[in-house]
């Protein structure tokens, strides 16, 4: 099964900036779109960013922010390293979370996708 490694989450003030990693151990060009999910505690895991991989409609057929990061945040990918970064700035306490990688590639059945995660990298933002 394809493994995907999350790397660069730690602590940062606010204001500053982080550079999450997410390296696929085989090529991404297996997934549909690949992404960055976080979980705040208590709280159900939400989509902060996504790139498709593949030519699809899934994750919208674009690059996708959720609002709150829009401006600060920036998804890209490197294609030869198979490796999706998660480029953060400004950071705010707001956005303390546990951060997961995503891969999805589409299958034939419901719910016609399939979900592949990281382990998850903890980002605190705090003074």
């Amino acid at each position: 099964q394809v493994q995907l490694v999350e790397s660069g989450g730690g602590l940062v003030q606010p204001g500053g900036s982080l550079r999450l990693s997410c390296a696929a151990s085989s090529s991404i060009f297996r997934f549909t779109a690949m992404g960055w999910y976080r979980r705040y505690p208590g709280k159900e895991r939400e989509l902060v960013a996504s790139i498709p991989i593949s030519s699809s409609i899934s994750f919208g057929g674009t690059t996708t922010y959720v609002d709150s990061v829009k401006g600060r945040f920036t998804i890209s990918k490197d294609n030869a390293k198979n490796t999706v970064y998660l480029h953060m700035n400004g950071l705010k306490p707001e956005d303390t979370a546990v951060y997961f990688c995503n891969a999805r590639k589409d299958t034939t059945g419901v719910p016609y996708y399939r979900d592949y995660w990281g382990q998850g990298t903890q980002v605190t933002v705090s003074s």
